[in-house]
């Protein structure tokens, strides 16, 4: 399948975890990092299409990520975090996210979102 795909989480079973789903689904293109320093510059470097980005990270909050790569970047940005109060979710798609996912959650409903955000991008791509 094509599209390019981050995947940030301080946890590495939960990036192991993705990273096998995502294979699984076809994705060949994955990058992961697990700070936020990290993300930011495999964003630059990488250029993917989508990131899945975790808000609790050990240097910089995904919220100040998500900020930061929007500066230079209109990939597709899906949070993926344990917090799960409504200000959070809004918070999260204020400052620049394309959606919101709680942990824990079903395979399945990571990657509806994830193939529909690259559907999007996609689509956008074609008529610019």
């Amino acid at each position: 399948m094509d599209g390019r795909i981050l995947l940030v989480d301080d946890e590495k079973d939960i990036l192991d975890l993705l990273e096998e789903v995502l294979r699984r689904d076809g994705f060949r293109e994955i990058r992961r990092a697990q700070d936020g320093a990290g993300a930011i510059r495999a964003c630059r470097e990488f250029l993917p299409d989508a990131v899945v980005l975790d808000i609790m990270l050990p240097d910089l909050d995904g919220l100040e990520v998500c900020k930061q790569i929007r500066e230079f970047s209109y990939c597709s940005i899906l949070f993926l975090s344990s917090k799960n109060d409504d200000i959070d979710k809004i918070l999260g798609l204020s400052c620049g996210g394309d959606d919101y996912i709680t942990k824990p959650f079903k395979l399945a409903i990571l990657l509806s979102p994830i193939n529909a955000l690259l559907r999007r991008s996609d689509n956008f791509n074609e008529t610019t």
